[in-house]
């Protein structure tokens, strides 16, 4: 089964590294509490789950410590609010509703290295593979883990796994959101469905897009394009 394939791998990552366990960002949504449930399968009591609010809607830390609370996984909350708005208030820059969002996502991530190198823990990504492929995640944010032990799976794959693993259903069942800005959704953002966006994703993979509505298709390989540098180390420029 994939959750044990997966929770191996997890367990064999910590063993290869040395270290104690796994810290996770919790937020509430539906990739983020399967790699919880996965990492507590792999690491035991070993794993906390941090919860970092900032302008959040209330609803994501309530599902947050659903999760942990059915699951029995630790728990931080750490308020980012403060120190994000007072590094808005230092940056002598004009506003910009991308970099703000981006400015969250570093700021999260940052906060779990933190706790993870004070616990010798390792921090597991939540990224999946549609994700991945389109570069929907932030550099040096999100996209900036340990490990992506759920990143060779579509987001419709990653639903069936939360269904196997028993989430609660009020996360699988809410619209997917990186909680960037109010009402804020993936879909909305991406102008294209998960569903539609696996179908094209998969067809790409397999060289068969022949059925594929060709304005979607160009679109998806337009994301994929535009983001190849989110999934390589940067570039060095060789004088030898």
């Amino acid at each position: 089964m994939k959750e044990q394939k997966i929770s191996f791998w997890i367990k064999q990552k910590m063993t290869e590294s040395g270290s104690r366990g796994i810290v996770v960002g919790l937020s509430g949504g539906i990739d983020s509490s399967v790699i919880a449930v996965l990492s507590k399968k792999a690491a035991g009591e070993n794993v906390i789950g941090v919860i970092m609010p900032c302008h959040s809607n209330p609803k994501d830390t309530e599902h947050a410590k659903l999760l942990a609370n059915k699951f029995g996984i630790k728990t931080e909350t750490v308020d980012l609010l403060p120190v994000y708005e007072k590094m808005l208030s230092s940056i002598p820059e004009k506003e910009s509703k991308i970099a703000k969002a981006n400015l969250k996502a570093r700021l999260r991530m940052a906060t779990l290295y933190y706790i993870a190198n004070a616990h010798n823990y390792l921090v597991a990504g939540t990224g999946n593979k549609t994700e991945i492929m389109i570069g929907y995640f932030t550099k040096y944010g999100d996209g900036g883990i340990d490990m992506e032990p759920i990143g060779d799976l579509y987001k419709t794959e990653v639903r069936k796994l939360a269904k196997d693993l028993e989430i609660p259903d009020e996360i699988i069942d809410k619209p997917p959101s990186a909680g960037l800005w109010e009402d804020q959704t993936d879909e909305d953002e991406m102008g294209i469905t998960y569903d539609e966006l696996d179908n094209i994703l998969e067809a790409i993979e397999k060289d068969k897009t022949e059925k594929i509505d060709k304005e979607k298709l160009e679109k998806v390989k337009e994301m994929i394009r535009k983001s190849e540098h989110k999934r390589h180390v940067p570039p060095v420029c060789k004088l030898s």
